[in-house]
């Protein structure tokens, strides 16, 4: 009777590891057409995980975890692909698993808002809009505190339009233009008090016309033959 109920003991527990076993997704592998699909997992040299996700039909979908060859313990990227399209939700990490931006990318160019964080990973260090993988719009970076550092446009990845920067304490500094990447335009800077120093225009990145100059706070004019 004991030998019987060890037989059947037995035969239940090889039972339990085959269903076990088969429970298992099969990774790595190829679908009839030659295309990637289900769970797939890669790794570098030395043995460590490269990228875990899963594909349909040579896609990816859901959620790819990327890791640095110098540790598995947290992923530097993780992007999570929409099923119908070509775009992806990116995360960007540090080694030890720390925030350090995230936004959206269609294939391998960033679109629309991306966020950048300071070392800690919770405050906000800048904000930027892309197109088609170029900056394109409004950008803002932040101090520390919160505080706005500087508020600029771009325009097909080149400055254009007003800049504007600031001190840690809300007061301007700078209030520029820009043209396709140069300085264009009217020009004002500002000491750490938020008093008027020089003003002025720019043409292609030089100083035209007439500047005016503050000193003790009276105003000294200059004529400026293009100069930078």
């Amino acid at each position: 009777m004991k030998f019987h109920q060890s037989i059947a003991i037995f035969i239940l527990f090889v039972t339990l590891g085959l269903q076990n076993t088969s429970a298992q997704p099969a990774i790595n592998k190829f679908d009839a057409n030659g295309e990637r699909t289900g769970v797939w997992e890669k790794q570098y040299n030395n043995n460590r995980i490269r990228y875990q996700g899963q594909f349909n039909a040579g896609k990816e979908i859901g959620v790819f975890k990327y890791y640095s060859a110098l540790s598995s313990e947290h992923p530097i990227v993780i992007k999570i692909f929409e099923k119908e399209s070509n775009l992806a939700k990116v995360q960007f990490f540090t080694v030890k698993g720390i925030l350090e931006s995230e936004g959206a990318m269609e294939g391998k160019k960033r679109i629309g808002k991306w966020l950048y964080f300071h070392p800690n990973g919770k405050s906000i260090l800048a904000e930027e809009n892309y197109k088609n993988g170029v900056l394109n719009g409004e950008s803002k970076t932040y101090y520390l505190n919160g505080k706005i550092t500087e508020f600029s446009h771009f325009k097909n990845g080149k400055l254009h339009g007003s800049l504007k920067r600031y001190a840690d304490n809300g007061i301007l500094l700078d209030d520029l233009n820009y043209e396709n990447g140069k300085l264009h335009g009217a020009a004002k800077y500002y000491n750490n008090k938020g008093k008027l120093i020089y003003w002025g225009d720019y043409e292609n990145d030089l100083k035209v016309g007439k500047w005016e100059y503050f000193e003790n706070g009276k105003p000294e004019d200059f004529k400026i033959n293009k100069q930078k």
